[in-house]
């Protein structure tokens, strides 16, 4: 009885295989080629480890800029909310009844009201 081993992501299954006497010598061009395939697949994972590291930096980088553009677009958002509420007051107008949402539309659509 010959015995090989599957491994598998559950770990190693053992399979009992019967085989002819003479087939227990392996062609020394097949042991070279999975030894070279081998070598092969050895050698490329340092490079595989650093092109997936400089991918999740990239997109952890461009998620960073993309966050910074929605701050910056919230906080003039903000500013001009706040500067509308200045001008407002400086220019008397009735804005009491608007409550405190300071935002663009808010301000437009109470200021039009009541100056009409």
């Amino acid at each position: 009885m010959r015995v090989l081993r599957l491994a598998m992501l559950a770990g190693l299954v053992t399979l009992a295989v019967s085989a002819p006497a003479a087939a227990q010598t392996v062609n020394s061009q097949i042991t070279d080629s999975v030894t070279q395939t081998n070598v092969k697949v050895l050698g490329e994972a340092p490079a595989m480890a650093m092109g997936s590291l400089y991918q999740t930096i990239g997109n952890s980088v461009a998620m960073a800029a993309a966050n910074a553009v929605y701050a910056q677009q919230q906080t003039n958002v903000t500013y001009q909310a706040a500067t509308t509420m200045s001008v407002a007051q400086l220019e008397d107008l009735d804005t009491s009844n608007c409550g405190t949402y300071l935002t663009a539309a808010l301000l437009a659509a109470c200021a039009t009201s009541s100056s009409g």
